[in-house]
């Protein structure tokens, strides 16, 4: 104290009240980040969710291509001509004629 400072002018760091303002500050400060945080994850989440969605559509429109091409061959496979030909050759199944026809009547 030769020098006329106070003792305690050299121990204000270890005083040190913190302000209202310096509160609000923090407050403030840790709010921003929770935000930025937020705003961060949820754009990670969007774009893993439009690459899913992207992936989705993709496999939708495979598999509608796929079913024309099963109702094409269903077609292909069910047409009359086609059952009437294999029914003749194979099973050697014919259409009667008039004399072979019998009405039963109840």
């Amino acid at each position: 104290m030769a020098q006329g400072r106070h003792a305690s002018a050299f121990a204000w760091p270890l005083r040190l009240r913190p302000s209202l303002a310096l509160i609000g500050n923090g407050v403030l400060l840790l709010a921003c980040l929770g935000s930025a945080l937020t705003v961060i994850a949820t754009s990670h989440l969007t774009r893993d969710q439009y690459a899913r969605l992207q992936h989705l559509e993709r496999e939708h429109q495979q598999l509608q291509t796929e079913w024309g091409q099963l109702l094409l061959e269903e077609g292909a496979w069910s047409s009359p001509a086609r059952i009437e030909r294999l029914a003749t050759q194979r099973l050697e199944m014919r259409l009667p004629e008039i004399d072979e026809v019998e009405v039963i009547r109840p």
